[in-house]
């Protein structure tokens, strides 16, 4: 009996590891989140936007637009342009594993249009990502 219940529990762990590994069931408002005053790609983002490619690989039809955000410091020139190198950078990540540029495109909103109302560290945080939409394919 013991034998059996092991074989069902490793069964159902490389099921399971399966079903990890398969990717997201869907990417649309998936979103990286950034430190202050940076563009830089953290290791937790950079395995989040493979992710998104494996999800654009496995469903070629899908196409997205990054939107770049930021928290509300910051000049409205400034943070334009932070998110858009946030959006960029984001980009990139998932063109380098395979995704073709013209299914990507992407957008800043610096602080114009902050995700998550408020003020302080923990909204700033939340504000400071690059979000995912996905758009029909023309």
């Amino acid at each position: 009996m013991k034998g059996k219940k092991m074989n069902r529990f490793l069964l159902a762990a490389i099921a399971l590891g399966v079903t990890a590994c398969a990717g997201p069931s869907q990417i649309n408002d998936d979103k990286v989140f950034f430190e202050f005053d940076s563009a830089v790609i953290s290791d937790d983002a950079r395995d989040e936007l493979e992710s998104q490619a494996l999800y654009m690989k496995k469903n070629p039809d899908v196409n997205i637009i990054l939107e770049g955000h930021c928290d509300e410091r910051g000049s409205t020139e400034y943070n334009l342009a932070l998110g858009a190198l946030r959006a960029g950078n984001a980009a990139h990540v998932i063109i380098a594993d395979g995704i073709e540029p013209e299914r990507i495109k992407t957008i800043s909103y610096g602080k114009e249009r902050p995700q998550y109302p408020g003020t302080g560290e923990e909204v700033w945080a939340l504000n400071r990502n690059a979000t995912t939409k996905v758009v029909d394919a023309e």
